[in-house]
């Protein structure tokens, strides 16, 4: 089985999360190619894609979106799955999902998003983004949660392990 797992990222926080996606899969024995999603113009090579973004302003970033949008018919035939990176803090803030996740739920037909918490290092940001930064207040550090992801990452692989063991009607 062929898996896909790409991610937008901007300071390559959600690469991490994906390439520790990627490596989970690969450790079930899954074939897993690793792309940048304006890199993929097409799934037919693939049997399941796994999609990130970070979140910025509460959206995910253009190039995930726009792979969605690009690809959304043949996602619909397949196992997807999608993840965000972004809160930060301790409670994680923000709240809630980003405003753009539920279309691309409808969209893709994804089984499942997960939210997992993001990483900040101001001397990694532009003057925009420190500006922006500075003005709500948000902390630097890591909220990046290995465990949940990798527990996240084995339960997509048991059950892409398990469909490839069942007999496909011919």
């Amino acid at each position: 089985m062929r898996v896909l797992v790409t991610a937008a990222s901007r300071h390559n926080a959600t690469t991490d999360v994906a390439q520790a996606v990627a490596a989970r899969l690969e450790r079930a024995g899954l074939e897993v190619v690793m792309n940048r999603p304006e890199e993929v113009t097409d799934l037919a090579s693939y049997d399941a894609v796994v999609v990130g973004s970070a979140i910025y302003a509460g959206r995910w970033l253009k190039p995930a979106k726009d792979l969605i949008d690009r690809t959304a018919s043949q996602m619909q035939t397949m196992p997807v799955w999608l993840f965000s990176t972004g809160p930060i803090g301790d409670p994680l803030k923000p709240a809630g999902l980003p405003a753009d996740v539920a279309p691309m739920l409808e969209r893709s037909h994804a089984r499942e998003h997960r939210l997992f918490g993001g990483r900040l290092d101001r001397r990694d940001l532009g003057l925009a983004e420190r500006t922006m930064v500075r003005i709500v207040g948000a902390p630097d550090g890591d909220y990046r949660p290995w465990a949940d992801i990798n527990q996240w990452a084995a339960e997509i692989a048991g059950m892409l392990v398990a469909s490839a063991s069942v007999p496909q009607p011919v």
